[in-house]
């Protein structure tokens, strides 16, 4: 198995799910996983494409046996290092009539294209139909062609489409697809600079890996048909790996394909680590800097077009490479959920033991502007905080209380709790927490709540001024338990505080 990148940019979420599927199979199989950069497009190479790849799949926990960063038998694993061999396998299809020279100026080009649409041809293409009309070596002589290889004349090299036929394919998730032969173009195998296209480096790649499955993306299946035939022009029929496209990933609405786009739009990661677009300067979050456990979104992510089966829905990697099949890949797109990813993340968040939560936390509550130790103040609030969020970056926002003296008031709450008995109420209230000792959630239950009555109250008027003085909120987390982190020293400063506010 191989999962194959291009660095032409930052590794989208359907990118990523790919190199999953890839993954749980190939484990699955007892098989060895292979990473290969294709990075024969120099015009569209974007510079830390590739680390930014490498450092994504390493921290979804995606690991692979073989690659540019590992090494291995069947190296090297960039194909930008592996140029050289391409053209003699091209070289050898020309020479048994697969493929063909072609001279073809630009001008050329554009100029059969206009011809041809001016016939009421749309978006013409270089096939049987137009091959023998242009400037080729199946139009001029063997001696014209030698001659303008050897005085230096630009040239491409292009697969020969058979004029008639069908290409079959049995796909693993799709059944059975068929090309016609007419509906296929002859790509251009070796371009003219003399690096090799996308489309011969992939199949010469892996074959020469030793590569059974290949499974991609929905976007290649009209380059299977072609695929196929470079297979059977050179030889490897036999050797033809089995073929898989995953479905699209779609737009949480309307229709088409997740897009970066969708991400600044609807304010979603389509990536797994923030991209610097080194171009445009802008930056688009990914799952990690917004808060996700990398496991919970590779648990998301294996949902996008595939099922298991059955009522669970959170499972582990190895409980993803035990039940994954390629059977269970839906045809359909998968459309992406946010909302169903934040859950994921919730479960996996209220199951992290307190200490490890306030490792994750430390960098979002910096970055917030608080700078609590990492300690057992912290994973205590850790712990009675995870179940009251779905990512662990929404901490700084759902409790400043706790990291802060300055947290904003609900003052519309506040003034309607507000009453004339109040201020004597939380006067009482400051006496009797000062007399706490030790200053605990137990302890502090159960001085408050027999307090209330002998003093002929009712909760209702006094938990919501106790809670509304030290967290500035109705929401939160228990309030004695609160209490308890905040210290007997804070909570009679924040009660004093609001006593003054009101005076």
């Amino acid at each position: 198995m191989r999962f194959a990148p291009s660095p032409t940019g930052p590794l989208h979420v359907g990118g990523l799910r790919t190199a999953l599927y890839n993954y749980l199979f190939v484990k699955s199989k007892g098989g060895k996983m292979i990473l290969r950069l294709e990075d024969t497009d120099r015009n569209r190479f974007v510079e830390g494409a590739e680390d930014y790849i490498i450092n994504a799949l390493e921290w979804a926990g995606i690991v692979w046996d073989e690659g540019p960063d590992k090494g291995g038998m069947l190296g090297p694993y960039k194909q930008s290092e592996r140029r050289n061999l391409y053209k003699k396998y091209a070289l050898n299809m020309v020479l048994n009539g697969w493929a063909y020279y072609a001279f073809d100026t630009p001008e050329e080009l554009e100029a059969m294209r206009q011809k041809k649409e001016a016939e009421g041809i749309h978006s013409p293409k270089y096939d049987s139909s137009i091959r023998d009309e242009m400037n080729n070596s199946l139009t001029l002589t063997e001696e014209e062609t030698k001659r303008r290889i050897e005085e230096g004349a630009p040239y491409v090299i292009r697969f020969k489409i058979p004029s008639e036929g069908e290409v079959v394919v049995n796909d693993d998730v799709r059944g059975t697809m068929t090309f016609d032969c007419k509906e296929l173009d002859d790509k251009v195998l070796i371009k003219a600079d003399g690096w090799p296209t996308y489309h011969l480096a992939n199949v010469v790649d892996d074959y020469l890996m030793q590569i059974t499955h290949v499974i991609r993306g929905e976007e290649w299946i009209s380059s299977t048909g072609l695929h196929v035939l470079l297979y059977k022009a050179l030889g490897w029929e036999r050797d033809q790996p089995s073929f898989a496209h995953l479905p699209l990933i779609l737009k949480p609405s309307g229709k088409g394909k997740l897009s970066k786009r969708d991400g600044a739009k609807f304010g979603l990661p389509v990536f797994p680590l923030e991209w610097k677009d080194p171009e445009s300067k802008e930056v688009y979050p990914g799952f990690k800097e917004m808060g996700f456990d990398p496991r919970a979104m590779v648990n998301f992510i294996a949902f996008l077009g595939w099922n298991p089966g059955g009522e669970q829905e959170i499972y582990s990697m190895e409980g993803l490479v035990k039940e994954f099949t390629l059977e269970r890949v839906s045809k359909g797109g998968a459309r992406f959920d946010f909302d169903k990813a934040k859950w994921v993340n919730q479960q996996y968040l209220i199951d992290t033991p307190d200490n490890e939560l306030a490792i994750q936390a430390i960098p979002f509550l910096n970055k917030a502007g608080y700078h609590p130790s990492r300690d057992e103040r912290l994973e205590h609030i850790c712990s009675i905080m995870k179940e009251r969020l779905q990512l662990i970056s929404e901490l700084p926002e759902a409790a400043p209380f706790f990291f802060s003296d300055v947290f904003p008031m609900d003052e519309k709450t506040l003034n309607k709790k507000w009453k004339p008995e109040s201020e004597e109420i939380l006067m009482g209230l400051r006496d009797l927490l000062d007399s706490v000792e030790p200053f605990e959630k137990k302890v502090l239950e159960e001085r408050i709540k027999t307090w209330i009555p002998e003093k002929s109250l009712n909760f209702g008027k006094v938990l919501p001024l106790l809670r509304l003085s030290l967290t500035g909120t109705m929401k939160g987390p228990d309030i004695f338990e609160t209490m308890a982190i905040l210290g007997k020293e804070k909570c009679l400063e924040r009660t004093k505080r609001l006593l003054d506010l009101k005076a």
